[in-house]
Formats: C-alpha cells, structure tokens, sequence
C-alpha cells in the first residue's frame, strides 16, 4: 500500500460505494472536490485501487469567521475491507501535512457521528451541535487546529 496524491476522479466509485451506496456514481461527482483548488490523498492498494480517500478544499471555516487560512476535508471514504487497519490515517496524515505545508491553520469538516472518534484521535475536536443530514445521517462540525 502506498499513499499518494492522485486526481479526485480516481476516487469517485470508492466514495460511491461508501459514501452514497446504492446511487448512481455521479451522486459523488462534487464540484468543490473536483475542482483544480482541491487536493485529493489516496492510499492505493496492490492494484492500484484506492482503499481509501480523503480531499481537502480551501475554505473558509463558517464557525470561526476570520481571516485565518483554512481547508475543508471532504468526502473521506474507506473501504471496509480495511477500516481500523490506520489506512485512513495515513491519507488523512498525509492531506494535512500537505495543507499545513501551504500555509493552512485549520482543517474543518461536517463529520458523520459514526466516524467521530476516528478524527478525535487524529486531534479534530467537536465544534458545536449535531445535526442531520437531508439524508438523515447525524454529523457533527470537527476543527484540526494546525498553528
């Protein structure tokens, strides 16, 4: 398994299968991630199919209004075959390294409830109430203070 920056259409039917199962794959066709300002890690398995993905946007955190350089993580996915084995981890790691290296102080995101603990122990920290999704999944607003 090796981790690299790869372009986000590479990851699409990874984040289909995980984030939107069941829809067409142009469900996960997103703009913002597919943008040339958006950055997209994967960690590629033997084949080189990606195992897992995550994407990070330059965005301003809509919590904390400032003028501070901040990037949004969007669509993380990981397959099942290897969730828990610190895959997504490294292609989390190796996103906000890249950010932190451009200058960024903040990573945000919108995480699902059920991957809560997986970015409180990379050191994101809720930042405020819950909320559900218009497709009913319970997420919560994480910052990653980096400076």
């Amino acid at each position: 398994m090796r981790v690299v920056q790869v372009e986000p259409h590479v990851t699409r039917a990874l984040r289909n299968t995980v984030l939107r199962p069941g829809m067409d794959v142009e469900a996960v066709h997103w703009p913002d991630i597919e943008s040339d300002a958006a950055l997209t890690y994967a960690v590629l398995g033997d084949d080189d199919a990606p195992l897992t993905t995550v994407t990070m946007v330059p965005v301003p955190c809509p919590w904390r209004p400032d003028d501070r350089p901040a990037w949004q993580l969007r669509g993380m996915a990981t397959d099942d075959t290897v969730r828990g084995q610190g895959v997504g981890r490294r292609a989390l790691d190796a996103a906000v390294a890249h950010v932190r290296a451009d200058g960024a102080v903040l990573v945000w995101c919108n995480a699902r409830d059920v991957a809560l603990s997986f970015y409180e122990r990379a050191g994101f920290v809720v930042e405020g109430d819950g909320f559900v999704t218009e497709r009913g999944i319970p997420h919560h607003p994480m910052a990653l203070d980096l400076g």
